[in-house]
């Protein structure tokens, strides 16, 4: 029995591995969604969902277009706060807001957030002179920001409205509150670990170490992830149908428990995921309704930043690979323009002194 233990470990690790188990975790996410989801819209009337998206008021559209952009505001503060506490503080803010908009716009709708989105911080980030190590803090300290925040708002909204997660979960209320009480508690328990000194509060060895946030600056770190998520959220209670009547802590539990399987999946878009999800967890409202719903939502903050972190990133590759190295070339062949020019005028001076001698 000694020995079965470690044995097993081995056996996990040469056979199976966590990168493997992983995938298969991801893999059984999205089939079971898409199982799901295609159970769920049998028998959909399109007609229905084009009349449900004309019902949707044009300005709770522009409301939520606007939580949206703000949202994404908020989250520019991800990799911000990360290169402070790093200590990287020669890199601009408008660098930051660049990289965290459009690694997560790339990144989430691609899929496999943690490589792609971790490429595209390393391509901006590495004009300023900071290397992959430094890159894997600020995704590890932009993950933390994530996750924080996630746990504060989804604990805080299970333990006030438990029966919210109980048609995702299917676990009984009183067992959703017990688990949102044990998620503050951690909250509470990580911040007294981070009071006992700044020792405790280093990860890592070598060449890879990172210091945490000191508690007071955490809770900075979870305002960050709340706020992002209370925009996220509210832009989906715009969007939702009035009739019936929800609640916005309800619906922010579903959307976070929503999100945070989307994110599991590691889906394009967390696309079929996240919307089984929500149809499963919101019987109470119309399929077509709620269709329309998520449509709109998912122009509002997939799609729509999506088509923007492409072209942005585009604009600034061709300005840097192309535009850039032309004009520097154009500068160089006008620098050297000029400075042979007084060369060959003091040539042509001295050849018309010596014609004009010989004349003589």
């Amino acid at each position: 029995m000694h020995g079965l233990l470690p044995a097993l470990k081995r056996g996990f690790k040469r056979w199976i591995g966590w990168r493997r188990l992983g995938i298969a975790a991801s893999v059984m996410i999205i089939a079971f969604a898409v199982t799901t989801l295609v159970r769920t819209l049998h028998g959909i009337d399109r007609n229905a969902i084009l009349t449900a998206l004309a019902d949707i008021p044009r300005g709770n559209i522009g409301l939520a277009a606007l939580c949206v952009f703000f949202a994404f505001c908020t989250l520019t503060f991800y990799d911000f706060f990360a290169l402070r506490t790093i200590g990287k503080k020669h890199v601009p803010y408008r660098i930051a807001a660049l990289s965290s908009f459009t690694s997560y716009s790339i990144g989430h709708n691609i899929g496999a957030t943690v490589f792609t989105g971790g490429a595209i911080r390393f391509r901006i980030y590495s004009d300023y002179g900071l290397n992959a190590i430094d890159v894997a803090k600020i995704c590890f300290l932009s993950g933390l920001t994530f996750w924080l925040g996630n746990i504060f708002v989804l604990s805080i909204g299970m333990a006030i409205h438990p029966d919210a997660a109980s048609y995702m979960d299917q676990l009984p209320s009183s067992i959703n509150r017990l688990i949102a009480f044990g998620g503050l508690a951690s909250i509470g328990a990580y911040l007294v670990w981070l009071c006992m000194g700044e020792k405790r509060r280093e990860l890592g060895q070598k060449g890879w170490k990172v210091v945490l946030p000191s508690a007071p600056l955490t809770l900075v770190q979870i305002l960050i992830g709340v706020v992002d998520l209370g925009f996220c959220a509210f832009a989906m209670y715009l969007l939702i149908p009035s009739t019936p009547p929800i609640d916005f802590l309800s619906l922010a539990v579903v959307f976070i428990l929503a999100t945070l399987l989307g994110f599991a999946s590691h889906a394009p878009g967390s696309i079929g995921v996240f919307d089984a999800a929500m149809l499963v967890a919101l019987p109470e409202f119309g399929r077509e309704q709620l269709l329309a719903t998520l449509l709109v939502f998912r122009i509002l903050y997939f799609v729509i930043p999506f088509g923007l972190a492409i072209s942005i990133m585009g604009t600034r590759e061709l300005w840097m690979n192309v535009v850039q190295p032309w004009q520097e070339r154009r500068r160089l062949a006008e620098a050297c323009a000029q400075a042979n020019l007084p060369k060959q005028v003091t040539a042509m001076e001295h050849e018309r002194s010596l014609r004009q001698a010989s004349k003589r």
